[in-house]
């Protein structure tokens, strides 16, 4: 794994540990990006590559915790590896409910962490992935007509096109004509595949 594809970054005011970290990751490959607070990571321009982010859990200011509740459901949002040098089972709870890959305690386990770093990388490449698709399904789908999206929504609903066509008071032939369009603007060879994609649309 290159730095190239995918990076780390580490949130911690201590400089040590940053500093110690950062030369453990680069000598397995990984590119690194060191912060010392939460704002200073919320103020940097992150690059559009996979990675996550090593989050110590008592930070001066905004906490980890608080950063992880600010990151969630933003373009900043990555798998979250949380690292603290006292863990408490309540914080751990909360951390990961909240969505956190794993909660550390220093002094870390090398192997461990990297394992965890791991997980969280290929976490973070799926979710890109996931939205990269959904991305252009949407595209897809924004290209229909407002006819084609009602024809659409009724086809997965398992409505057949005679029943269609009554219900728009149409011939049976303009809902067929419309259906093979909304399966070649979605580029749905099936109605199986025409059902998955508006699933993932959430329709």
């Amino acid at each position: 794994m290159s730095p190239k594809e995918a990076v780390v970054h580490v949130v911690d005011d201590d400089e040590s540990i940053r500093r110690s970290l950062s030369g453990l990751l680069q000598s397995v490959g990984l590119g690194v990006t060191t912060y010392n607070s939460a704002q200073e990571f919320l103020a940097a321009n992150l690059p559009d590559t996979p990675g996550c982010l090593l989050l110590d859990v008592h930070l001066p200011g905004l906490s980890g915790l608080e950063l992880q509740t600010v990151l969630v459901d933003t373009d900043r949002a990555l798998p979250i590896i949380f690292l603290t040098g006292f863990g408490d089972i309540p914080t751990t709870v909360s951390a990961m409910k909240a969505g956190a890959v794993e909660f550390l305690t220093k002094p870390l386990h090398t192997p461990t962490l990297l394992e965890a770093i791991r997980r969280a990388i290929e976490q973070d490449r799926d979710a890109r992935a996931e939205r990269k698709n959904r991305g252009e399904l949407r595209r897809r789908y924004d290209s229909l007509t407002p006819r084609e999206r009602a024809v659409m929504h009724r086809i997965v609903a398992g409505r057949s096109s005679k029943q269609i066509a009554a219900e728009f008071g149409t011939s049976e032939a303009t809902v067929k004509e419309q259906r093979a369009q909304v399966m070649e603007k979605m580029q749905a060879p099936t109605l199986v595949a025409l059902a998955l994609t508006a699933k993932h649309l959430g329709l």
